[in-house]
């Protein structure tokens, strides 16, 4: 055992591992989450979804396989045992969160999500209520308060505050609210006027925000039900009506259960794969008794009437609370499986798996703080109350971070999580669905919210420093079976990555990886490739002509799915399997696959083709041609999957100009395209192609990789490759001529983990490299490896009549 893990177990070996538990966390890892060795993988994404174990899926395949489960609606003897245990499992529920059945029902819905939207289309909304929302809550609350405006109540989001006042006696705490806006909308008939009946308010919070961890004093529930006046601020936007409380707990639910004996809310809203892992696509609605009288449905269907005439108004609704609103036949084999998810929490009990995971949240927490750049400047910001130990205590095993440069300037999310993949780290980044939580954590402005998603910013995008500012951020959580080792890893990974253990002076190169030993020779055009279709395989050629959008005839045709979603090798790998050729002589595309028995000859120039159809693509509006069945059918063959060609006829300039005002992007709105991601061209050097070799041998010499692995210049997809001079020189090329025609550098290619695929005897493989070992020296907020390049026209060009690239050529630089 080593020195920092023997510290570690001083500190957190009371708690650390269930040393009173059944099994040990290491024995659980061993026998029960065996796919994480055998992968490699550190898994820290729990928040999102947690970890179903063998011993788990074994009961669940066992039960399903060895019992007969049937209908619950039906009336055999199997759908009346079936039933039965729906019934014990709802008991089970209300049992996690010590809610006692004479108060309290189970409702199973969807998902967590869909036990919040019950909740908000079924409340009693009024133009007098109001919806009232901590600023840290999920989207799929914050999507409630379109039930509340649509009928003419107020949503007002607030900000909760716990303030200390020392008394002789010790401390007490006021609670205190800060409100924002409130938002309200005109709605036909709904002006707000001196209530004529009961008026009713829900107020919304997280067990546990999502975001930063942070977990909500559950006293809150009490203090709002039973005198809203304790809470200060509270009165200044709601003045009259009952209140009613929801707790959003598929977070918090995992590692602390809300006691619902001791704080009677009167909806919690529960996901199962965020306890246990399995079954996903059920979730479960608590419901107090009295709270769900209140509730008004509309909609009803079978399971949920007790009678009903066809052709009249005539309905009698069942009166049992879980039969009301679980719509249609439950999902009886998901909830059949709960009962053996549960099993494995409560073996090991709900107590000793929050402590277990608090030590290792609060050992991260301690070991990033920690971390200081050679200046002395901090390497990691948290997000949420970390100043403090006993603070710290308030936390979940949730830490939500961004990463610093020595200079101050931050590190982008996606690129930590870009590498943290490359390692074998499993994380998430964004604003992980909780709007309120990173715009109050990030310091986003409403005017820097709005101008970033005018700029093109948008979920589950790239795009994640806008004018120097995070627009999301990194965050890890741990589940029951995390590891001290799971830590050390990911600590060790942004020390190793991000931290500058010393003071570094730069005198402009700032991407390493030029070698004094190199003679800067003159250059020459070293190869020319063409990609007809984008993502499949392309052909070499000793020349050939240039047209308004590029090499003529590249990237022009594309595929497109049933669904309209354009294909790539990033998500149908099998792509690489289809090599292209072009013939100008016969005026034919020549496309050939493994999978396809007959070679497809497409006609350059055809008065056949189908329909005219409009597409977008990279925010710019394209006039596409389609093909016909047969054709498609090849392709559909080719990749295993149902698709469509579809060829480049023109583009809408003026539409890609306003979709992309103020994003910040490497396309040139102005320069002609076809389907090329970012420019006409991309240029790769034989020379960085040969150090990047070196460099990945010299990791297997040094035994960081088992055998020696070598790409060439196809592995990045190039147009042009050149020979000569030094390595990465092109990094600074501005403008170069190649014979006579002259090219403007748009800067470096960012790469990501396609360069990592391989076809290999008719199989694509997947490894960590090259991208590995290129993130390891060329890194500069992105991994670049190549350069974009447009053609531009020079005054007397087109008089020379040649609008060829020729193999051997010479590159002048600048």
């Amino acid at each position: 055992m080593d020195a920092a893990k023997e510290e570690f177990l001083r500190d957190f070996g009371e708690h650390y591992g269930y040393p009173n538990g059944p099994k040990s966390v290491d024995q659980i890892r061993a026998t029960e989450f065996k796919r994480l060795q055998l992968q490699d993988l550190v898994y820290l994404d729990h928040a999102g979804a947690t970890l179903y174990s063998d011993l788990q899926m074994e009961s669940v395949f066992n039960d399903l396989t060895t019992n007969l489960y049937a209908n619950p609606h039906s009336q055999s003897d199997s759908s009346s045992a079936t039933l039965d245990i729906v019934k014990n499992a709802r008991q089970q529920v209300l049992d996690y969160c010590n809610a006692s059945p004479k108060e309290y029902k189970c409702i199973f819905t969807s998902g967590a999500t869909a036990a919040l939207k019950l909740v908000g289309e079924a409340f009693p909304w009024s133009c007098n209520s109001s919806f009232m929302y901590t600023m840290e809550n999920h989207n799929s609350v914050l999507g409630i308060r379109e039930y509340a405006l649509g009928q003419g109540a107020a949503a007002i989001a607030v900000d909760i505050e716990g303030e200390l006042h020392p008394e002789i006696s010790g401390e007490t705490i006021t609670t205190k609210i800060s409100p924002h806006q409130v938002q309200r909308r005109k709605v036909a008939g709904s002006l707000k006027e001196e209530p004529t009946g009961d008026v009713y308010n829900l107020f919304a919070f997280p067990s546990e925000c999502n975001f930063s961890g942070l977990r909500f004093d559950l006293d809150l529930v009490k203090i709002i039900k039973e005198d809203s006046s304790k809470i200060l601020g509270i009165s200044s936007v709601c003045q009259s009506g009952q209140w009613m409380v929801l707790i959003d707990a598929a977070k918090g639910c995992a590692t602390m259960p809300p006691d619902l004996s001791k704080y009677p809310a009167d909806f919690v809203a529960i996901s199962f794969y965020k306890l246990f892992g399995y079954p996903t696509g059920l979730g479960a609605l608590i419901v107090r008794n009295d709270a769900a009288k209140l509730l008004k449905k509309t909609y009803f269907s079978g399971g949920t009437v007790s009678a009903s005439i066809a052709d009249i108004d005539f309905i009698k609704r069942r009166e049992g609370i879980e039969e009301l609103f679980e719509d249609g036949t439950v999902s009886f084999l998901s909830i059949v499986s709960i009962r053996h998810g549960f099993k494995i929490l409560n073996s090991l009990t709900v107590s000793a798996i929050s402590r277990h995971i608090a030590s290792l949240a609060l050992y991260t927490r301690k070991m990033l703080l920690a971390m200081r750049h050679g200046n002395g400047s901090s390497v990691c910001i948290l997000y949420g109350h970390h100043n403090s130990m006993k603070l710290c205590h308030e936390m979940g095993p949730i830490i939500s971070f961004n990463l610093k440069r020595p200079d101050g300037s931050w590190y982008g999310y996606r690129e930590v999580e870009k590498l943290a993949s490359l390692s074998g780290i499993q994380l998430r980044t964004g604003c992980f669905c909780n709007p309120g939580a990173c715009a109050k954590y990030l310091g986003l402005s409403h005017l820097d919210l709005i101008s970033n998603t005018e700029a093109g910013h948008v979920c589950w995008d790239d795009l994640d420093i806008i004018n120097g500012k995070p627009v999301g951020a990194v965050r890890i959580s741990f589940g029951y079976m995390s590891t001290y080792e799971d830590v050390k890893k990911f600590v060790d990974f942004v020390a190793s990555s991000f931290m500058s253990p010393q003071i570094h002076i730069d005198h402009g190169n700032q991407m390493k990886g030029l070698d004094k030993g190199f003679v800067d020779t003159g250059y020459y055009l070293k190869s020319i490739t063409i990609y007809p279709i984008k993502s499949c395989g392309g052909f070499s050629a000793s020349s050939w002509p240039l047209s308004n959008n590029g090499l003529t005839h590249d990237r022009e045709w594309i595929l497109k799915s049933l669904t309209g979603e354009i294909l790539t090798q990033k998500k149908v790998p099998e792509m690489g399997f289809i090599s292209t050729f072009i013939d100008l002589s016969q005026g034919m595309l020549f496309v050939e696959s493994p999978r396809c028995e007959e070679r497809l000859q497409i006609r350059l120039e055809s008065d056949v083709y189908g329909v005219i159809e409009e597409i977008e693509l990279y925010g710019q509006r394209y006039e596409v041609y389609s093909y016909d069945n047969e054709t498609n059918s090849w392709f559909s063959e080719a990749i295993g999957k149902t698709c469509s060609l579809l060829r480049y006829s023109s583009f809408d300039q003026d539409f890609m100009l306003n979709k992309i005002k103020g994003a910040a992007t490497c396309r040139d709105p102005k320069n002609k395209l076809n389907f090329a991601n970012e420019a006409q061209f991309l240029l790769v050097s034989e020379e960085s192609v040969s150090d990047l070799n070196r460099r990945l041998s010299s990791d297997v010499q040094k035994g960081i990789y088992g055998k020696v692995m070598q790409v060439s210049a196809s592995r990045f997809r190039p147009n042009l490759v050149v020979s000569g001079g030094r390595p990465y020189a092109e990094d600074g090329w501005r403008y170069i001529r190649i014979g006579n025609k002259y090219f403007s550098s748009l800067g470096g290619c960012n790469r990501c983990q396609i360069i990592n695929l391989t076809i290999n005897a008719g199989q694509v493989q997947k490894s960590n490299e090259p991208l590995a070992t290129l993130a390891s020296y060329r890194r500069q907020g992105k991994i670049l490896f190549g350069i974009l390049l447009k053609h531009v026209s020079i005054d007397g060009e087109q008089q020379k009549g040649d609008f060829w690239l020729h193999v051997g050529q010479d590159v002048h630089p600048d």
